[in-house]
């Protein structure tokens, strides 16, 4: 259990379970005034139950900056996507809360999901709402911190990681910029064999020589095409599922979400900016609409009028272009011939 525990944080754990086992035997001791009889004190000891609570709190030297949480991101926080919105719901309600439904047909929920497309598009949004809706905890790691923050412990980061999502499972593992941590053999640089051996552990973790009750893991990319072919498997991430560009529904739906909080003038048509905005990613239309409040801002006005999108629109200009999305369907055409 204490794997990659440093001697200081085995001395926090024991005295973390010291303490609650303390805690257990407060209200007997507090029944004497002065002193604590010599039977009383004899039959206080540390149990396993006491270690386990303790260990639920102690986090190791290593894993200090992966931070588990429960979002606070829900799907009406984001515009569009409304298929696959559904289509994550329903594999972290079988993940999650074991539907009998499921089991009953046997169905098995993907244990690894790939969300791939243009970055600015929602792929972090919607694993964080369905943290959020699951009630699942949440470890976020980018690709690149397993190399940089664990240097030369890369590999004990990704079994700590695993380690710990099983421990306060129900739990999502997400790692963005996955492409980072796996990619390609042809890819790689250095020869110091880091990065395969990453990739090893990574496929050892995800196999489940331990099994991942309860826990999911999702990878995020905008490089599909240069993570190792090896996670690209039944077992791994099995689930392959490309996050589009917002259309323009999903782009009128967007611009609704980060203008409901600002005052805007009678003349602003957000389904004419929707119309306009052609290319733009959810992130794209979150500037747009604060550039444009700024503009306002500047002008010592109390709204925001039609001028100031046209305005910001001057200089704010789509980030995905009609080559990049020919770019990932070309992968994804490739990944169905394997």
């Amino acid at each position: 259990m204490t794997y990659g525990y440093t001697g200081a944080d085995l001395a926090a754990l024991c005295r973390e379970a010291a303490i609650k086992a303390l805690r257990r035997y407060l209200p007997e001791i507090e029944s004497y005034n002065d002193i604590v009889p010599l039977e009383v004190l004899e039959k206080m000891v540390v149990s396993m139950r006491d270690f386990v609570e303790a260990y639920r709190e102690i986090v190791p030297t290593m894993m200090r900056e992966v931070h588990i949480e429960v979002p606070r991101v829900h799907w009406e926080d984001i515009g569009g996507l409304d298929e696959i919105k559904a289509m994550l719901r329903e594999i972290i309600q079988m993940v999650t809360k074991k539907s009998n439904k499921a089991k009953k047909l046997g169905i098995e929920p993907p244990s690894g999901i790939l969300l791939y497309g243009p970055p600015g598009c929602g792929k972090t949004l919607l694993v964080k709402a369905m943290a959020a809706e699951s009630e699942a905890n949440f470890i976020s790691i980018k690709g690149p911190e397993i190399y940089s923050k664990w240097v030369g412990e890369s590999e004990k980061a990704i079994r700590e990681i695993f380690r710990r999502a099983r421990l306060t499972a129900p739990s999502i593992i997400f790692l963005d910029e996955v492409d980072s941590i796996a990619p390609r053999a042809e890819l790689e640089i250095g020869e110091s064999g880091v990065t395969r051996r990453v990739i090893s552990q990574l496929l050892v973790e995800m196999d489940g020589l331990i099994p991942l009750h309860n826990v999911i893991v999702i990878g995020a990319t905008n490089k599909p095409e240069v993570i190792d072919p090896s996670l690209i498997r039944p077992g791994r991430f099995s689930k392959l599922i490309y996050v589009p560009p917002p259309d323009k529904k999903a782009r009128l739906s967007i611009l609704k979400i980060h203008t409901k909080n600002k005052p805007l003038g009678s003349d602003v048509d957000l389904e004419t900016i929707a119309e306009r905005t052609e290319g733009f990613s959810g992130a794209d239309l979150k500037i747009l609409c604060n550039e444009a409040a700024l503009i306002a801002y500047r002008q010592e006005k109390d709204m925001i009028e039609m001028r100031d999108f046209e305005k910001a629109l001057t200089f704010i200009t789509p980030s995905i272009t009609s080559e990049e999305v020919k770019k990932y369907q070309r992968w994804q055409r490739g990944i169905k011939k394997l």
